[in-house]
């Protein structure tokens, strides 16, 4: 029987732990590895190639966008289902918009779940119900507006995105330098370029910046939901 080679990427353990005993439970399914965040995420995508990447959006110190630029940019044949307890549009924009091939609210159901995995490593997408309605309505929209959906991005590099991330999280320079493996002054640098690059002027525009565009969590929203 061939098996479909799958990489398991949440940043909480005990959910991690769930998917896996659930995705287990499929004689087809084969959890190859398991990635805690976007770091760790990249590494092992390139070192394991697997069929589906599982890839949680939100995640501290790299994100699953940040993560999926990165994996599709080296291995642009990856095949990446989104998981997130948000289904908004602007998320889901994004990641189709970097490449992935599904988006699944973690709200969904283990047969989903399923379908969603076999669906993207056969080769097609997969959006949950309510996601793809609001697509296709968007799409019809902007096929009758002449337009495109969703928001222009302003262009990253992917260091730009992974310090942004860092310094909305609160971390100082010498921790995001730290963390990075760069001198405090390349982060400085990266910093000034987001500033002049967003037309932001302080850390806290930066820090509204990155919880509108879903680069991190709302934390006041977080501990609510």
């Amino acid at each position: 029987m061939t098996h479909t080679r799958i990489l398991l990427v949440e940043d909480h353990a005990i959910v991690r732990e769930g998917f896996r005993n659930l995705l287990e439970l499929e004689e087809s399914f084969e959890v190859v590895g398991e990635a805690p965040d976007g770091r760790t995420a990249i590494a092992l995508a390139h070192k394991l190639a697997p069929d589906v990447i599982v890839m949680d959006i939100a995640m501290p110190g790299l994100n699953g966008f940040e993560a999926t630029r990165q994996i599709l940019q080296a291995a642009p044949d990856a095949r990446i289902l989104a998981l997130s307890a948000h289904g908004d549009d602007e998320y889901v924009y994004h990641m189709r918009e970097l490449g992935a091939a599904g988006f699944l609210l973690k709200q969904s159901s283990g047969e989903a779940l399923t379908c969603a995995i076999n669906e993207i490593a056969a080769g097609r997408s997969y959006f949950s119900p309510a996601i793809q309605q609001r697509l296709s309505r968007a799409e019809h929209k902007d096929r009758q507006d002449g337009i495109r959906s969703g928001k222009a991005k302003r262009s990253l590099t992917a260091r730009e995105a992974e310090v942004l991330q860092l310094v909305a999280e609160g971390a100082a320079n010498k921790q995001v330098a730290a963390e990075l493996g760069i001198s405090i002054k390349t982060v400085e640098k990266h910093r000034q370029k987001l500033m002049d690059k967003l037309d932001i002027h302080d850390t806290a525009g930066l820090t509204r910046y990155a919880i509108a565009n879903g680069v991190i969590e709302n934390r006041i929203q977080a501990t609510t939901t």
